[in-house]
């Protein structure tokens, strides 16, 4: 009772003029949020669930007090200090200063709410390039998180799909159909088993690091244009203690479940591009379904029955069958491969698409500079170009052979850099199809005048070297007109897909 008291007290106080200014209050299962004009104060409330306790005041400053440390990591410019309230000697209560603490409080900066990249999602605001930036940041976190090799790997997301199984069974009659439950579980135990040693070696190899845990379009935020990842999961730190790739895919399946996919496949492009963690690709499925399945009970006890299979269905869907492919798209600067690439990739194999392996990039990476950096004339000699091409076939055929599909755009203007991304596919057994796409030389020369922060170092002079050098007999490439508007490139490039340039592996 004296519990309760204390924080009704509390409560009235905050309310009540104690933080300085008039507030709203907003409450969660877990805590009561102040909003003030600038500022939003947060306060743990005094709750013990199964898997969450802030039962006594020790603990909730502990737990404010990490998450103050942890959301630093990623947004420092919302997150400023912890303050106590204080019971003074005269008995009233006040904002920090001498006295004994009776609560504690997580100070942050306001932002506005249309900020928040759900929002942003529901208004249709939300773009693929926001998405890849957030993936690259998300990328970079995860490089320089602490890594955890006594938590992760294969028993603890066992754990996650049984009780995700336990869970779903349990709910109410009618809310989600129980052959669709155990249809998840058989596919989640049997990705399980197949990735078991991959899961434990990733472990050991140090890719099970202090995640950010909740990682989905409400916890980030645009701040000065940078999509900001917030309110990490901080109550338990082994919920949060994943491998990587598990982290990467909340995000993910939440623009599943919106219905954008083409975000979805920038979300998986931009981090890959930065940790170039392509095995990671063979445990999406299973950490995409997991996912999904945490969304789809949460959303039953809540009372959502439409939501909750929703996200049953999207789990089931997860572990879609369908094969990878490699498509190769060639042809000299200008010809709009990039843009190709990005229509055809959210719709070319599993979810969430096809990864995109763009020699401009791969190039940038190899000398260590951000994909919009000029690079000069040393980083285009023939030894650096085999190591691009090789580079790229390496990657492709890791890509394929976890299960995901390949779009290698690059000039290809050579005949060994053909025949390497052609043995990519073959080794891995992929169905392979190669594309040539060609414009006017006008038309090419005003396209890359036109560039602006693109990876691609190429002038209308290095075209023209090209036009000049390039072996134009394209073997068995199919030529596509890129002479349009993209739109129309696009169609022609699918046209060309289904009319004979892929062609079967084995």
């Amino acid at each position: 009772m004296k519990d309760r008291d204390e924080t009704a007290e509390v409560l009235a106080f905050l309310e009540g003029g104690g933080l300085g200014e008039p507030i709203q209050r907003v409450d969660t299962h877990g805590a009561h949020v102040f909003l003030g004009r600038e500022l939003a104060w947060k306060m743990k409330r005094p709750v013990r669930f199964s898997f969450m306790d802030f039962s006594t005041l020790e603990r909730r400053r502990l737990v404010i007090g990490r998450e103050l440390e942890l959301n630093r990591r990623t947004a420092p410019g919302i997150y400023r200090r912890v303050l106590p309230v204080v019971r003074r000697e005269d008995g009233r209560l006040r904002l920090d200063g001498a006295g004994q603490a009776v609560e504690w409080l997580l100070e942050m900066v306001r932002f506005p709410p249309d900020a928040q990249l759900d929002r942003m999602a529901e208004g249709d605001r939300l773009t693929p390039e926001i998405v890849e930036r957030l993936a690259r940041r998300v990328a970079a976190f995860h490089a320089e998180a602490a890594v955890v090799r006594n938590g992760g790997g294969h028993a603890a997301l066992a754990e996650v799909v049984a009780g995700n199984s336990a869970d779903l069974g349990g709910l109410v009659d009618g809310t989600v159909e129980l052959v669709q439950i155990d249809r998840l579980d058989r596919l989640s135990r049997a990705a399980l088993e197949q990735h078991r040693q991959m899961l434990d070696r990733r472990r050991d190899q140090g890719r099970v690091r202090h995640c950010h845990g909740d990682l989905h379009l409400g916890n980030v935020v645009l701040l000065e244009g940078e999509p900001t990842p917030f309110d990490c999961l901080e109550f338990d730190p082994g919920f949060a203690t994943i491998d990587v790739i598990y982290d990467l895919a909340f995000l993910v399946m939440d623009l599943l479940h919106r219905g954008l996919r083409p975000h979805a496949q920038r979300a998986l492009q931009g981090w890959l591009e930065i940790s170039e963690d392509d095995e990671a690709t063979a445990l999406l499925p299973l950490c995409l379904a997991t996912r999904a399945a945490v969304r789809a009970k949460v959303s039953g006890l809540q009372g959502d029955p439409d939501e909750a299979r929703r996200y049953l269905d999207l789990a089931v869907a997860m572990f879609d069958t369908t094969a990878p492919v490699l498509v190769a798209l060639g042809g000299v600067s200008g010809t709009g491969k990039t843009t190709v690439a990005r229509g055809l990739a959210p719709d070319l194999g599993r979810p969430p698409g096809a990864v995109i392996l763009r020699s401009d990039v791969i190039r940038k990476r190899l000398f260590g500079v951000a994909p919009e950096e000029k690079l000069g004339a040393e980083a285009y000699q023939p030894e650096v170009s085999q190591r691009v091409f090789r580079r790229m076939a390496e990657r492709a055929a890791r890509l394929l052979g976890s299960g995901q599909a390949v779009i290698a755009d690059g000039v290809f203007g050579d005949p060994w850099q053909r025949a390497l991304i052609e043995a990519a596919a073959d080794g891995e057994g992929a169905a392979f199809g190669g594309l040539w796409l060609e414009a006017p030389e006008a038309v090419l020369a005003d396209r890359i005048a036109q560039r602006r922060n693109d990876a691609s170092d190429a002038t209308v002079a290095v075209l023209h070297d090209q036009l000049r050098a390039i072996d134009r007999m394209q073997g068995d490439w199919t030529a596509v007109d890129a002479s349009g508007d993209p739109q129309a490139t696009l169609a022609a490039a699918w046209a060309a897909l289904g009319t004979g340039a892929l062609r079967t592996g084995g």
